[in-house]
Protein backbone atom coordinates (compact mmCIF):
# COMPACT_ATOMS: atom_id res chain seq x y z
CA UNK A 1 0.00 0.00 0.00
CA UNK A 2 3.05 2.88 0.73
CA UNK A 3 3.70 2.94 -3.12
CA UNK A 4 -0.05 3.40 -3.84
CA UNK A 5 -0.23 6.12 -0.94
CA UNK A 6 2.75 8.07 -2.75
CA UNK A 7 1.45 8.05 -5.92
CA UNK A 8 -1.81 9.28 -5.02
CA UNK A 9 0.12 12.44 -3.26
CA UNK A 10 2.20 13.09 -6.34
CA UNK A 11 -0.88 13.74 -8.45
CA UNK A 12 -2.39 15.85 -5.70
CA UNK A 13 -5.58 13.86 -4.48
CA UNK A 14 -6.22 14.39 -0.90
CA UNK A 15 -8.59 13.09 1.15
CA UNK A 16 -10.93 14.38 4.10
CA UNK A 17 -13.14 13.08 6.82
CA UNK A 18 -16.88 13.07 6.58
CA UNK A 19 -18.00 12.01 9.81
CA UNK A 20 -15.77 9.32 11.24
CA UNK A 21 -14.95 7.61 7.71
CA UNK A 22 -11.90 9.34 5.26
CA UNK A 23 -13.25 9.81 1.22
CA UNK A 24 -10.94 11.10 -1.27
CA UNK A 25 -11.40 14.33 -3.05
CA UNK A 26 -11.32 14.71 -6.75
CA UNK A 27 -8.18 16.22 -7.96
CA UNK A 28 -7.45 19.74 -7.50
CA UNK A 29 -8.17 21.48 -11.16
CA UNK A 30 -5.00 22.51 -12.87
CA UNK A 31 -5.86 24.60 -15.00
CA UNK A 32 -7.89 26.80 -12.80
CA UNK A 33 -5.90 26.45 -9.11
CA UNK A 34 -2.46 25.91 -10.34
CA UNK A 35 -0.82 22.66 -9.17
CA UNK A 36 1.52 24.25 -7.41
CA UNK A 37 -1.17 25.39 -4.47
CA UNK A 38 -2.17 22.27 -3.97
CA UNK A 39 -1.06 20.58 -0.79
CA UNK A 40 1.05 17.68 -0.43
CA UNK A 41 -0.99 15.51 1.55
CA UNK A 42 -0.05 16.36 5.28
CA UNK A 43 -2.77 16.68 7.78
CA UNK A 44 -1.77 16.94 10.81
CA UNK A 45 -3.00 19.58 12.83
CA UNK A 46 -4.91 19.37 15.71
CA UNK A 47 -7.94 21.91 16.26
CA UNK A 48 -5.67 23.69 18.62
CA UNK A 49 -2.89 24.13 16.83
CA UNK A 50 -5.02 25.42 13.79
CA UNK A 51 -6.44 28.08 15.96
CA UNK A 52 -3.72 29.51 17.44
CA UNK A 53 -2.22 29.82 13.83
CA UNK A 54 -4.99 31.32 11.92
CA UNK A 55 -5.12 33.59 15.34
CA UNK A 56 -1.68 34.33 14.43
CA UNK A 57 -1.93 35.25 10.86
CA UNK A 58 -4.97 37.73 12.13
CA UNK A 59 -3.59 39.33 15.07
CA UNK A 60 -0.19 41.11 13.38
CA UNK A 61 1.03 45.15 13.31
CA UNK A 62 -2.47 46.57 13.43
CA UNK A 63 -3.11 46.17 16.14
CA UNK A 64 -1.54 48.86 17.85
CA UNK A 65 -3.66 50.97 16.09
CA UNK A 66 -6.90 50.42 17.21
CA UNK A 67 -6.60 52.47 20.79
CA UNK A 68 -6.45 55.39 18.28
CA UNK A 69 -9.12 54.08 16.36
CA UNK A 70 -11.30 53.94 19.30
CA UNK A 71 -10.07 57.42 20.85
CA UNK A 72 -11.50 59.00 17.27
CA UNK A 73 -14.77 56.86 17.54
CA UNK A 74 -15.26 56.58 21.17
CA UNK A 75 -15.49 53.80 23.56
CA UNK A 76 -19.41 52.76 22.98
CA UNK A 77 -19.00 53.36 18.63
CA UNK A 78 -15.32 51.92 18.63
CA UNK A 79 -16.48 48.25 19.89
CA UNK A 80 -19.68 48.07 18.19
CA UNK A 81 -17.38 48.61 15.03
CA UNK A 82 -14.58 46.30 16.20
CA UNK A 83 -17.89 43.62 16.45
CA UNK A 84 -19.54 44.55 13.50
CA UNK A 85 -16.37 44.03 11.54
CA UNK A 86 -15.40 40.57 13.36
CA UNK A 87 -18.68 39.35 12.40
CA UNK A 88 -18.15 40.65 8.74
CA UNK A 89 -15.07 39.10 8.46
CA UNK A 90 -16.66 35.64 9.80
CA UNK A 91 -18.95 35.67 7.40
CA UNK A 92 -16.81 35.98 4.48
CA UNK A 93 -14.44 32.74 5.58
CA UNK A 94 -17.10 30.89 5.92
CA UNK A 95 -18.34 31.78 2.34
CA UNK A 96 -14.81 30.83 1.11
CA UNK A 97 -14.94 27.28 3.20
CA UNK A 98 -18.77 26.79 1.90
CA UNK A 99 -17.55 26.79 -1.74
CA UNK A 100 -14.30 25.64 -1.62
CA UNK A 101 -16.52 22.17 0.40
CA UNK A 102 -18.77 22.37 -2.51
CA UNK A 103 -16.50 22.59 -5.02
CA UNK A 104 -13.82 20.86 -3.83
CA UNK A 105 -11.02 23.21 -3.38
CA UNK A 106 -7.84 23.54 -1.70
CA UNK A 107 -6.48 27.04 -1.95
CA UNK A 108 -7.90 30.64 -2.42
CA UNK A 109 -6.60 30.44 -5.83
CA UNK A 110 -8.48 27.60 -6.79
CA UNK A 111 -11.39 29.25 -5.37
CA UNK A 112 -11.14 32.61 -7.53
CA UNK A 113 -10.32 30.23 -10.28
CA UNK A 114 -13.46 28.25 -10.05
CA UNK A 115 -15.56 30.96 -10.15
CA UNK A 116 -13.83 33.39 -12.26
CA UNK A 117 -11.33 31.30 -14.24
CA UNK A 118 -7.77 31.86 -14.79
CA UNK A 119 -7.42 35.36 -14.75
CA UNK A 120 -9.38 35.07 -11.25
CA UNK A 121 -6.29 33.19 -9.89
CA UNK A 122 -4.01 35.07 -11.08
CA UNK A 123 -5.50 38.60 -9.26
CA UNK A 124 -5.86 36.85 -6.49
CA UNK A 125 -2.11 35.73 -6.23
CA UNK A 126 -1.20 39.54 -7.37
CA UNK A 127 -2.79 40.32 -4.46
CA UNK A 128 -1.64 38.40 -2.03
CA UNK A 129 1.64 38.50 -3.25
CA UNK A 130 1.63 42.47 -2.99
CA UNK A 131 -0.11 42.52 0.09
CA UNK A 132 2.03 40.00 1.93
CA UNK A 133 5.14 41.26 1.15
CA UNK A 134 4.48 44.67 2.20
CA UNK A 135 3.30 43.96 5.50
CA UNK A 136 6.71 41.58 5.67
CA UNK A 137 8.61 44.53 5.15
CA UNK A 138 6.35 46.66 7.04
CA UNK A 139 7.38 44.15 9.92
CA UNK A 140 11.00 43.99 9.60
CA UNK A 141 11.32 47.96 9.82
CA UNK A 142 9.05 47.44 13.07
CA UNK A 143 11.66 45.40 14.90
CA UNK A 144 14.46 47.59 13.85
CA UNK A 145 12.86 50.50 15.14
CA UNK A 146 11.84 48.87 18.09
CA UNK A 147 15.09 47.40 19.10
CA UNK A 148 17.43 50.06 17.52
CA UNK A 149 15.51 52.97 17.75
CA UNK A 150 13.78 56.12 15.17
CA UNK A 151 13.89 59.59 14.79
CA UNK A 152 10.76 61.20 13.43
CA UNK A 153 11.60 64.57 12.56
CA UNK A 154 13.59 66.35 15.72
CA UNK A 155 12.39 63.73 17.75
CA UNK A 156 14.30 60.50 18.43
CA UNK A 157 12.73 57.31 20.07
CA UNK A 158 15.53 55.08 21.25
CA UNK A 159 15.18 51.63 20.85
CA UNK A 160 15.37 48.68 23.92
CA UNK A 161 19.07 47.98 22.37
CA UNK A 162 20.29 51.53 22.67
CA UNK A 163 18.57 52.12 26.25
CA UNK A 164 20.40 49.00 27.24
CA UNK A 165 23.83 49.72 26.18
CA UNK A 166 23.64 53.71 26.76
CA UNK A 167 23.86 54.35 23.74
CA UNK A 168 24.45 53.25 19.67
CA UNK A 169 26.82 51.17 18.74
CA UNK A 170 27.72 48.87 15.48
CA UNK A 171 25.97 45.77 17.76
CA UNK A 172 22.49 47.61 18.48
CA UNK A 173 22.09 49.35 15.07
CA UNK A 174 19.43 49.41 12.60
CA UNK A 175 21.71 46.95 9.33
CA UNK A 176 22.69 44.78 12.47
CA UNK A 177 19.68 44.22 14.26
CA UNK A 178 18.02 43.45 10.40
CA UNK A 179 20.52 40.86 9.79
CA UNK A 180 20.90 39.23 12.60
CA UNK A 181 17.13 39.23 12.90
CA UNK A 182 16.68 38.08 9.43
CA UNK A 183 19.54 35.53 9.10
CA UNK A 184 19.65 33.87 12.64
CA UNK A 185 15.46 33.82 13.43
CA UNK A 186 13.22 34.80 10.48
CA UNK A 187 15.08 32.26 7.97
CA UNK A 188 15.10 29.41 9.69
CA UNK A 189 11.42 30.14 11.01
CA UNK A 190 10.27 30.55 7.01
CA UNK A 191 12.00 27.44 6.72
CA UNK A 192 9.68 25.47 7.64
CA UNK A 193 7.32 23.73 5.24
CA UNK A 194 3.81 22.77 6.90
CA UNK A 195 2.01 25.76 8.80
CA UNK A 196 1.40 22.85 11.51
CA UNK A 197 5.13 23.16 12.14
CA UNK A 198 4.58 26.56 13.79
CA UNK A 199 2.19 25.55 16.13
CA UNK A 200 4.64 26.34 19.32
CA UNK A 201 5.60 29.51 17.93
CA UNK A 202 1.96 30.21 17.17
CA UNK A 203 1.25 29.77 20.41
CA UNK A 204 3.60 32.10 21.57
CA UNK A 205 2.83 34.72 19.77
CA UNK A 206 -0.73 34.60 20.81
CA UNK A 207 0.33 34.35 24.32
CA UNK A 208 2.37 37.76 24.19
CA UNK A 209 -0.66 39.40 21.95
CA UNK A 210 -2.62 38.16 25.57
CA UNK A 211 0.59 39.80 27.81
CA UNK A 212 0.06 42.87 25.68
CA UNK A 213 -3.42 43.47 27.14
CA UNK A 214 -2.35 42.15 30.25
CA UNK A 215 0.01 44.88 31.23
CA UNK A 216 -2.21 47.36 29.65
CA UNK A 217 -5.02 46.04 32.10
CA UNK A 218 -2.42 46.08 35.03
CA UNK A 219 -1.37 49.86 33.94
CA UNK A 220 -4.96 50.83 34.15
CA UNK A 221 -5.89 49.44 37.01
CA UNK A 222 -3.38 50.74 38.87
CA UNK A 223 -3.47 54.33 37.83
CA UNK A 224 -7.54 54.64 38.41
CA UNK A 225 -6.44 53.22 41.89
CA UNK A 226 -4.40 56.70 42.49
CA UNK A 227 -6.77 58.66 40.40
CA UNK A 228 -4.38 59.74 37.39
CA UNK A 229 -7.04 58.68 34.21
CA UNK A 230 -9.77 60.06 33.56
CA UNK A 231 -13.04 58.99 32.18
CA UNK A 232 -12.96 57.99 28.75
CA UNK A 233 -15.02 59.71 25.55
CA UNK A 234 -17.70 57.64 25.01
CA UNK A 235 -18.62 58.88 21.47
CA UNK A 236 -16.93 60.91 19.13
CA UNK A 237 -16.63 64.87 18.83
CA UNK A 238 -17.71 66.00 15.65
CA UNK A 239 -16.51 69.53 15.39
CA UNK A 240 -16.14 70.06 11.57
CA UNK A 241 -15.80 68.62 8.01
CA UNK A 242 -12.14 66.94 9.18
CA UNK A 243 -13.27 65.53 12.20
CA UNK A 244 -15.86 63.81 10.35
CA UNK A 245 -13.25 62.59 7.92
CA UNK A 246 -11.10 61.33 10.74
CA UNK A 247 -14.01 59.16 12.16
CA UNK A 248 -14.53 57.76 8.60
CA UNK A 249 -10.86 57.29 8.26
CA UNK A 250 -10.26 54.58 11.36
CA UNK A 251 -12.39 52.46 9.72
CA UNK A 252 -10.08 50.95 7.24
CA UNK A 253 -7.84 50.25 10.98
CA UNK A 254 -10.31 48.10 11.86
CA UNK A 255 -10.69 46.36 8.95
CA UNK A 256 -7.44 45.14 8.11
CA UNK A 257 -6.93 44.33 11.42
CA UNK A 258 -9.49 41.27 10.67
CA UNK A 259 -7.60 39.80 7.15
CA UNK A 260 -6.31 36.38 7.33
CA UNK A 261 -8.40 35.07 4.64
CA UNK A 262 -4.38 34.27 2.43
CA UNK A 263 -4.04 32.23 5.01
CA UNK A 264 -6.80 30.07 5.93
CA UNK A 265 -6.78 27.26 3.24
CA UNK A 266 -2.93 26.08 4.01
CA UNK A 267 -4.18 26.29 7.53
CA UNK A 268 -7.46 24.42 7.19
CA UNK A 269 -5.70 22.17 4.84
CA UNK A 270 -3.47 20.54 7.32
CA UNK A 271 -6.30 19.78 9.91
CA UNK A 272 -6.50 16.34 10.77
CA UNK A 273 -10.60 16.43 10.96
CA UNK A 274 -11.18 19.21 8.31
CA UNK A 275 -14.33 19.16 9.50
CA UNK A 276 -13.80 21.12 12.56
CA UNK A 277 -12.89 24.26 9.79
CA UNK A 278 -15.82 26.12 10.84
CA UNK A 279 -15.12 25.99 14.28
CA UNK A 280 -11.28 26.62 14.17
CA UNK A 281 -12.52 30.15 12.16
CA UNK A 282 -15.10 31.41 14.56
CA UNK A 283 -12.89 30.30 17.60
CA UNK A 284 -9.86 32.21 16.22
CA UNK A 285 -11.88 35.39 15.31
CA UNK A 286 -13.63 34.96 18.87
CA UNK A 287 -10.14 34.99 20.28
CA UNK A 288 -9.07 37.88 17.55
CA UNK A 289 -11.90 39.96 18.56
CA UNK A 290 -11.20 40.00 22.44
CA UNK A 291 -7.77 40.66 22.44
CA UNK A 292 -8.97 43.55 20.33
CA UNK A 293 -11.38 44.80 22.39
CA UNK A 294 -9.89 44.73 25.76
CA UNK A 295 -6.65 46.46 23.99
CA UNK A 296 -8.04 49.27 22.15
CA UNK A 297 -10.84 50.27 25.18
CA UNK A 298 -8.09 50.15 27.78
CA UNK A 299 -5.14 51.47 25.76
CA UNK A 300 -7.78 54.63 25.21
CA UNK A 301 -8.41 54.38 28.74
CA UNK A 302 -4.84 54.47 30.31
CA UNK A 303 -3.06 57.33 27.66
CA UNK A 304 -6.52 59.40 26.87
CA UNK A 305 -6.46 61.85 24.54
CA UNK A 306 -2.74 61.30 24.20
CA UNK A 307 -3.28 58.21 22.78
CA UNK A 308 -0.47 57.85 19.70
CA UNK A 309 -1.77 56.47 16.13
CA UNK A 310 0.77 53.56 16.93
CA UNK A 311 0.16 52.91 20.79
CA UNK A 312 3.61 51.27 21.39
CA UNK A 313 5.15 54.69 20.94
CA UNK A 314 3.39 55.48 24.15
CA UNK A 315 5.41 53.07 25.68
CA UNK A 316 8.84 55.10 25.59
CA UNK A 317 8.18 57.92 28.37
CA UNK A 318 7.21 57.13 32.00
CA UNK A 319 3.94 55.59 32.77
CA UNK A 320 3.77 56.85 36.03
CA UNK A 321 3.49 53.28 37.73
CA UNK A 322 6.35 51.20 39.37
CA UNK A 323 8.62 49.08 37.51
CA UNK A 324 7.35 51.67 34.51
CA UNK A 325 10.62 51.07 33.00
CA UNK A 326 10.11 47.38 32.85
CA UNK A 327 6.90 47.45 31.91
CA UNK A 328 7.57 48.95 28.91
CA UNK A 329 10.22 47.38 28.20
CA UNK A 330 7.92 44.15 28.52
CA UNK A 331 5.61 45.64 25.57
CA UNK A 332 8.42 46.23 23.45
CA UNK A 333 10.21 43.40 23.24
CA UNK A 334 7.40 41.56 22.98
CA UNK A 335 5.87 43.50 20.24
CA UNK A 336 9.30 42.86 18.62
CA UNK A 337 9.08 39.06 19.33
CA UNK A 338 5.17 38.64 17.93
CA UNK A 339 5.82 40.07 14.93
CA UNK A 340 9.06 37.71 14.34
CA UNK A 341 6.13 34.93 15.13
CA UNK A 342 3.42 36.06 12.89
CA UNK A 343 6.55 36.75 9.83
CA UNK A 344 6.58 32.93 8.78
CA UNK A 345 2.95 32.46 8.60
CA UNK A 346 2.20 35.35 6.50
CA UNK A 347 5.91 34.28 4.48
CA UNK A 348 4.36 31.15 4.14
CA UNK A 349 1.09 31.86 2.08
CA UNK A 350 3.43 34.48 0.61
CA UNK A 351 5.48 31.95 -1.13
CA UNK A 352 2.65 29.58 -1.85
CA UNK A 353 1.20 32.06 -3.88
CA UNK A 354 4.23 33.75 -5.27
CA UNK A 355 4.75 29.92 -6.83
CA UNK A 356 1.59 29.56 -7.79
CA UNK A 357 1.96 33.17 -10.16
CA UNK A 358 5.83 31.32 -11.42
CA UNK A 359 5.21 27.51 -11.79
CA UNK A 360 1.35 27.36 -11.98
CA UNK A 361 1.82 24.05 -13.54
CA UNK A 362 4.07 22.38 -10.88
CA UNK A 363 4.08 20.04 -8.11
CA UNK A 364 3.63 21.18 -4.59
CA UNK A 365 6.59 23.46 -3.35
CA UNK A 366 6.96 20.97 -0.47
CA UNK A 367 7.69 18.54 -3.09
CA UNK A 368 10.49 20.27 -4.52
CA UNK A 369 13.48 21.24 -2.02
CA UNK A 370 15.21 22.87 -4.88
CA UNK A 371 11.97 25.37 -5.72
CA UNK A 372 11.27 25.63 -2.28
CA UNK A 373 14.96 26.78 -0.84
CA UNK A 374 15.21 29.17 -3.99
CA UNK A 375 12.06 30.76 -3.36
CA UNK A 376 11.96 31.23 0.43
CA UNK A 377 16.04 32.72 -0.13
CA UNK A 378 14.64 35.06 -2.75
CA UNK A 379 11.17 36.52 -0.69
CA UNK A 380 13.62 36.56 2.80
CA UNK A 381 16.51 38.85 0.46
CA UNK A 382 13.87 41.01 -1.03
CA UNK A 383 12.52 41.95 2.52
CA UNK A 384 15.60 42.46 4.06
CA UNK A 385 16.80 45.38 1.44
CA UNK A 386 13.64 46.39 0.94
CA UNK A 387 13.46 47.26 5.13
CA UNK A 388 16.89 48.84 4.98
CA UNK A 389 16.21 50.93 2.01
CA UNK A 390 13.32 52.17 2.91
CA UNK A 391 13.69 54.53 6.00
CA UNK A 392 10.27 54.58 6.62
CA UNK A 393 6.54 53.92 6.59
CA UNK A 394 4.72 56.24 4.29
CA UNK A 395 1.69 56.34 2.32
CA UNK A 396 2.61 53.73 -0.07
CA UNK A 397 2.37 50.74 2.37
CA UNK A 398 -1.04 52.50 3.63
CA UNK A 399 -2.64 52.48 0.09
CA UNK A 400 -1.05 48.70 -0.05
CA UNK A 401 -3.21 47.76 2.78
CA UNK A 402 -6.06 49.35 2.36
CA UNK A 403 -6.29 48.32 -2.07
CA UNK A 404 -4.96 44.83 -2.25
CA UNK A 405 -6.18 43.99 1.83
CA UNK A 406 -9.56 44.56 0.46
CA UNK A 407 -9.89 42.62 -2.16
CA UNK A 408 -8.37 39.78 -0.47
CA UNK A 409 -10.67 40.04 2.63
CA UNK A 410 -13.95 41.74 1.64
CA UNK A 411 -14.58 41.80 -2.31
CA UNK A 412 -13.08 38.24 -3.63
CA UNK A 413 -15.38 36.51 -0.91
CA UNK A 414 -18.18 38.89 -1.27
CA UNK A 415 -17.90 38.67 -5.60
CA UNK A 416 -17.41 34.82 -5.26
CA UNK A 417 -20.92 34.33 -3.37
CA UNK A 418 -22.94 36.98 -5.63
CA UNK A 419 -21.66 35.09 -8.88
CA UNK A 420 -23.06 31.65 -6.86
CA UNK A 421 -21.91 29.17 -9.45
CA UNK A 422 -22.77 26.29 -7.90
CA UNK A 423 -26.22 28.03 -6.71
CA UNK A 424 -25.80 27.65 -2.85
CA UNK A 425 -25.82 31.14 -1.69
CA UNK A 426 -28.64 31.84 0.53
CA UNK A 427 -30.37 35.42 0.54
CA UNK A 428 -28.53 36.27 4.01
CA UNK A 429 -24.85 35.67 2.58
CA UNK A 430 -25.92 37.68 -0.31
CA UNK A 431 -26.89 40.71 1.55
CA UNK A 432 -23.85 40.35 4.03
CA UNK A 433 -21.78 40.26 0.35
CA UNK A 434 -23.20 43.23 -0.88
CA UNK A 435 -22.56 45.08 2.45
CA UNK A 436 -18.89 44.10 2.57
CA UNK A 437 -18.47 44.91 -1.31
CA UNK A 438 -19.90 48.51 -0.24
CA UNK A 439 -17.79 48.43 2.66
CA UNK A 440 -14.41 47.66 1.20
CA UNK A 441 -15.26 50.30 -1.88
CA UNK A 442 -15.84 52.86 1.10
CA UNK A 443 -12.60 52.21 3.11
CA UNK A 444 -10.68 52.05 -0.30
CA UNK A 445 -12.19 55.81 -1.21
CA UNK A 446 -11.57 57.22 2.02
CA UNK A 447 -7.38 55.68 2.33
CA UNK A 448 -7.07 56.99 -1.01
CA UNK A 449 -8.53 60.36 -0.32
CA UNK A 450 -6.36 60.07 3.53
CA UNK A 451 -3.34 59.78 1.46
CA UNK A 452 -4.04 62.30 -0.95
CA UNK A 453 -4.86 64.81 1.82
CA UNK A 454 -1.63 63.55 4.06
CA UNK A 455 0.44 64.54 1.09
CA UNK A 456 -1.06 67.64 -0.69
CA UNK A 457 -2.01 69.31 2.65
CA UNK A 458 1.01 68.02 5.01
CA UNK A 459 -1.26 66.74 7.82
CA UNK A 460 0.13 66.41 10.74
CA UNK A 461 0.78 63.13 12.10
CA UNK A 462 2.16 61.91 15.84
CA UNK A 463 3.36 58.40 14.04
CA UNK A 464 6.63 57.86 14.67
CA UNK A 465 9.21 57.20 11.53
CA UNK A 466 8.88 53.00 11.12
CA UNK A 467 5.06 52.89 13.06
CA UNK A 468 2.45 51.40 10.97
CA UNK A 469 -0.07 53.16 11.58
CA UNK A 470 -2.48 50.89 11.21
CA UNK A 471 -3.86 50.66 7.72
CA UNK A 472 -1.47 47.51 7.59
CA UNK A 473 -2.62 44.38 9.19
Amino acid sequence: MAPHTSSLTKINIISRDQGSDKVPLLPAKNGHAGSAEVPDGYNGASFASAVFSLTTSVVGAGIMGLPAAVKTLGVIPGVLVIAIVGLLADAGVEIMLKFSNTGKIVSYGGLMADSFGRVGRIILQACVTVNNFGILVVYLIIIGDVMSGSTSGTVHHSGVLEEWAGGQTWWNSRLSVFVFTTLVILAPLASFKHVDALRLSSAISVALAVLFVVVMVMVTIAKLAIGNVAMPRLFPNIENGWSLLEVFEVIPIVVTAYICHQSVHPIINELTMPSQAFGVVRTSLAVCTAIYVAMSVFGFILFGDNTMTDVLSNFDTNLGVPYSTVLCDIVRVGYALHLVLVFPILHFTLRLNLDGLLFPASRPISMDNRRFTLITAGIMSLIFFGAYMIPSIDVAFQFTGATAGMCIGFIFPSIVCLRDIHEISTKREKVVSWIMVVLAIAVGIVAITSDILDIFVNKSSTTPSGHVDGFIH
